[in-house]
Formats: structure tokens, sequence, C-alpha cells
């Protein structure tokens, strides 16, 4: 009603987003008994209700068992499918390189490389190219002690 969507348009969508996400049964309930993946849901419901042009996701597949993940994906597929555009902040780089078309790797605020995901990674996984332009992995030398447990 925010975007000034009829409450009959509103309704109609919030029955449609519940059943897509699998959450029409929880309705009733209030959201802070949402676990951390069904919140997710829901805000992603909030945010297509209007049906936006462009949506700005950050993290959306985070706490989010691998059925609803699912969900989303096939959801979002749709979405785009019909014109929409999604712009996606992710550390999962195995799902980035999946469902991704594009991609842009920013560390500390700079874009260290962008474009089509197969240009981006080269030879490389996504992750390994990532890993490769923020500068390698940390050091480890000296954690020997690691190798030896307590009781």
């Amino acid at each position: 009603m925010l975007r000034g969507l009829d409450p009959s348009v509103v309704h109609t969508r919030t029955a449609d987003l519940a059943r897509a996400f699998d959450l029409a049964d929880a309705l009733a309930r209030p959201v802070s008994d949402y676990s951390a993946g069904m919140t997710k849901k829901v805000m992603l419901a909030g945010a297509m209700i209007h049906s936006p042009r462009l949506l700005v996701l950050d993290e959306p597949f985070e706490a989010v068992d691998p059925v609803s993940s699912t969900v989303i994906l096939d959801i979002l597929g749709a979405y785009v499918e019909h014109g929409g555009t999604v712009i996606l902040s992710s550390h999962g780089m195995d799902m980035v390189e999946r469902v991704c078309s594009r991609v842009a790797v920013i560390v500390g605020g700079q874009v260290l490389a962008e474009g089509p995901v197969d240009e981006v990674r080269g030879e490389l996984t996504l992750e390994q190219r990532f890993v490769q332009l923020a500068g390698g992995v940390s050091d480890v030398e000296g954690l020997e002690w690691l190798h030896t447990f307590s009781d």
C-alpha cells in the first residue's frame, strides 16, 4: 500500500507470494517468531510485491535452506526472464558462478574486475579469481600448535 497499490491487489499478491515462498502457514505469526531463513523470504516477498524493475539483494541465500534457495532461484529466474534485473551481493562464489550472467569483484570499495562471469574468472573458479584479485590468502605459518590437542 506504501507504493500506491490497491488494497485488493496487495491482498492477492500477498497470498501469491506467501504460497510461492511457502509462508502461508506462517502469516498469522509475528515475524519476530520466524527463523532467519523465513525472515529472508518475507523480506524478499516484501521487495517484490510492487513488481519493481530492479531488485538489489544483499546475501539473499544466507541462512536459507536448500529447498527455499531453489524456490528463490526459480522465482528470481522467472522475474529476470520477464525483464526484471537482479543485483545481488554475495560471498557465495559457487552460487554467483551458477546463477549470474555478469559479476563485479569489489574489495574495499574498489571494483577490481567486472564483466561476464566467464571473462572475469578466466581459467580459474570465481572463488580462486576473487582470492587472486583480493591479494591472496592469509599466512598460516606459526599455527602448528593447532595440530596438538588439549583434553
